[in-house]
């Protein structure tokens, strides 16, 4: 299943049957038998027909917060509650050396840069989220994993008001699903429109893509409806637009018919059809749900969307204590055996995917979490699961994976302390990381909104972009 236009905020009150009447169903469409002709021959959105014309970025999210002193930011010389038990190893470029389990991620370290010096204050999941999904600093008390009206704007919402378009396709896209903790009642903070409004959110495409024949109903023209009838449909619609006064629950149902019709025009379905792709190359990607979400996320971008942000979801999205990358207990067991080989399968493959297209110049990919882990092994900073053989949350320093885009690959950007707990030099924020991204896509980050909570105008970032990277 799929959310069509999920940017749009849901209407005060229900409908009308007159409201739902005038902006058609989306089922219906309201096509006419010329419009139906034009659909059907109109081309599909593939990279034989489809040229990418401007820059774009793939955001993956490595939800829970990966230790980054176990993978990417390794210190074998501390104390053995510091270093853990894993071997950092050589990687294709001469001085630069990684965790022993992400072998694939050595061999494409040519492409890398390892901007080793994140770093904010906020130590719990929700709150942390959404500084780096926003480039914000929270705005309240850390007191819950839950988003309410005062959130800041996601990145993918400001690209998706913001941001440039083509040939039909939204802005900006989240896959596979919106982050949520198993038992609460709401998505974590920071993903959506916020306090710029929900109308803005990303088009969110949700679903199990590790299944191999997974595939997105409702985005292909139909047999079992004449021409004809689309036609009645059409001009009843019409009508009934013509005599009916201007509602915003209307308006905004037929914003989401427009939009519909948009993708069903430019053929959208077939871009997200994953079993048009070679079975080797989804393979070689991994069946699982990150592998064919990245896979998704390289279509998107040849098709032209601006951002593709992928929410990174594994078989532990149901564990409350220990979600994907949150590791407060059997640190390195987790990491061994379920972390280290989804991610060196699908985000290598990912890379040299863009890269053999000739996509990464123009794409820039960032990979991160929304903090790292504890310099010490059972170090408590927040959470009381955490046990000695875990490593709690650290916002204090963490690592971002870069590539493409103009950045330098084989490069360690930013130092951090002997522990790997502080950065010692070229410290980068999650609003800093933002306005580079939105700076490669063409967006002004400082041009302002008015935000719908307080009536302030804001400016989309308050970051400065890092230009040092290339």
């Amino acid at each position: 299943m799929f959310s069509l236009f999920d940017q749009l905020s849901r209407p005060k009150s229900h409908p009308t049957r007159r409201e739902l009447l005038r902006v058609g169903g989306l089922s219906a469409l309201g096509l006419s038998a010329f419009d139906l002709a034009r659909l059907r021959a109109a081309p599909a959105l593939t990279a034989a027909t489809e040229k990418r014309r401007r820059n774009s970025c793939v955001f993956l999210f490595l939800f829970g917060g990966p230790s980054h002193i176990d993978l990417w930011d390794m210190k074998p010389h501390a104390p053995a509650e510091v270093r853990g038990i894993f071997t950092p190893t050589a990687t294709a470029v001469p001085g630069i050396r990684i965790c022993e389990h992400l072998p694939r991620l050595g061999r494409v370290m040519d492409k890398i840069c390892l901007l080793r010096s994140m770093t904010h204050r906020m130590n719990v999941h929700g709150p942390a989220c959404s500084e780096v999904f926003s480039g914000r600093e929270y705005f309240g008390p850390p007191i819950t994993d839950e988003a309410n009206r005062e959130d800041w704007p996601s990145l993918s919402a400001l690209t998706m008001r913001y941001g440039k378009s083509h040939a039909g396709l939204p802005p900006s896209v989240v896959l596979p699903w919106y982050l949520q903790f198993p038992g609460q009642g709401k998505r974590i903070a920071g993903q959506s429109g916020g306090r710029m409004g929900e109308r803005h959110n990303a088009f969110l495409l949700h679903g199990d893509f590790g299944n191999a024949d997974f595939k997105i109903d409702g985005l292909a023209l139909t047999d079992d409806v004449s021409a004809e009838r689309l036609s009645r449909r059409r001009g009843l619609l019409r009508r009934l637009e013509d005599r009916a006064p201007v509602r915003p629950a209307a308006e905004a149902l037929e914003g989401n018919r427009r939009g519909v019709y948009a993708l069903l025009e430019n053929r959208a379905g077939d871009v997200f059809d994953l079993r048009r792709e070679p079975a080797a190359v989804r393979e070689r990607y991994g069946l699982t749900t990150v592998g064919q979400s990245l896979l998704l996320a390289r279509r998107l971008v040849e098709a032209g969307v601006s951002l593709v942000t992928v929410n990174w979801q594994d078989e532990t999205k149901i564990d409350g204590v220990n979600t994907c990358w949150d590791t407060h207990q059997n640190n390195f067991a987790k990491l061994k055996n379920l972390l280290c080989p989804l991610f060196d399968q699908a985000f290598p493959a990912f890379v040299n995917d863009l890269h053999e297209r000739g996509l990464l110049e123009t794409t820039l990919v960032v990979a991160l979490g929304e903090f790292g882990r504890t310099p010490k092994m059972g170090q408590f900073t927040q959470s009381a699961n955490t046990q000695k053989t875990g490593r709690d949350h650290w916002p204090h320093a963490f690592t971002a994976l870069l590539a493409g885009g103009g950045v330098r690959g084989g490069q360690v950007y930013g130092e951090t302390t002997r522990d790997g707990g502080y950065v010692r030099d070229r410290p980068v924020g999650p609003a800093d990381l933002t306005a580079t991204i939105l700076h490669h896509l063409g967006v002004d980050f400082t041009q302002q909104y008015e935000d719908e909570f307080q009536r302030l105008h804001h400016r989309l970032s308050d970051g400065r972009p890092v230009r040092d990277l290339g």
